[in-house]
């Protein structure tokens, strides 16, 4: 009997490994074809423009022309867009964080009347897209007076009902036994919330902090609307008035969307296993 499990294992490797084989190959072709606009692009921007805009293309630079780089950083003010973005991107977090962790926090500890319906109206908006509700919010940052302005451009995107929804999912997974020993020993619902609660989902959290930061680097329609000097320009409306101001300069415009594109690159590679441990741990408690 061994030996004929031991040979039917041998005829089965052969099919296995093969299957194995062609996963990976599949995998590795999507992945460069996922992959090959950002390299057309950093290629690109290392040419010179007659390189960049030949037909047939030509696929390589005959020489790495790092000077496309500083040259684009220095048309316009790349340097204040990266402060104006990163200043952008903390506010959003931390707005962003507080207002999904305490809504979350509160439809899972507390029971009030209209809590379920206040929950799923939280849902419906995960069915508007954003874009229907750009005329009011122009009109009401206009009434508060805070058109071109870091405020105009965080306030009407801090409140989301898919991270409310995300935290609540796993602010229920908490033990109710943890939160019924805290009340005993006198600790209050913030108390719980700071003490208990967030480190024990932390994973979500930073998932929640890094999408976040992610959407209001790469945001672009809002702010464009919002925003008319530089002082409050992001690197996304940065890039487009580059290219206003570049020409066809297609070599120098691969290298300011390089210079956009790097920092979620880095952002991505240090954190990617943070992410990938929230959605992770976010199906298993599903």
């Amino acid at each position: 009997m061994e030996r004929n499990k031991s040979s039917s294992r041998r005829i089965r490797d052969p099919r296995g490994a093969a299957l194995t084989a062609l996963k990976y190959l599949v995998l590795i072709i999507g992945a460069v074809i996922m992959m090959f606009p950002f390299i057309w692009m950093l290629l690109t921007s290392l040419k010179t423009l007659p390189e960049a805009i030949s037909i047939p293309p030509q696929w390589l630079p005959s020489a790495l022309r790092w000077e496309n780089w500083s040259y684009s950083w220095n048309l316009v003010p790349f340097a204040l867009y990266f402060r104006n973005t990163i200043w952008v991107g903390f506010l959003s977090v931390v707005l962003t964080l507080t207002f999904s962790i305490l809504g979350a926090y509160a439809f899972t500890i507390y029971s009030f009347p209209g809590r379920n319906l206040c929950f799923y109206l939280f849902m419906l908006t995960m069915m508007v897209p954003s874009e229907i509700l750009i005329i009011q919010n122009y009109v009401t940052c206009s009434t508060l007076g805070i058109l071109d302005s870091f405020t105009g451009i965080v306030l009407p995107t801090v409140a989301n009902g898919f991270y409310i929804f995300m935290l609540q999912e796993y602010f229920m997974q908490t033990p109710p036994a943890l939160f019924k020993a805290a009340k005993v020993d006198g600790c209050s619902n913030l108390r719980f919330l700071i003490k208990v609660v967030i480190p024990m989902n932390i994973n979500a959290v930073v998932t929640v902090a890094i999408l976040t930061f992610i959407t209001a680097w790469n945001s672009f329609m809002w702010p464009l609307i919002v925003t008319l000097s530089d002082e409050h320009t992001l690197l996304s409306v940065g890039l487009l008035r580059f290219r206003q101001a570049s020409s066809s300069n297609l070599h120098n415009q691969m290298a300011a969307a390089c210079i956009v594109l790097l920092p979620m690159v880095v952002l991505y590679v240090v954190f990617h296993k943070k992410i990938m441990e929230g959605a992770a741990s976010g199906g298993i408690k599903g």
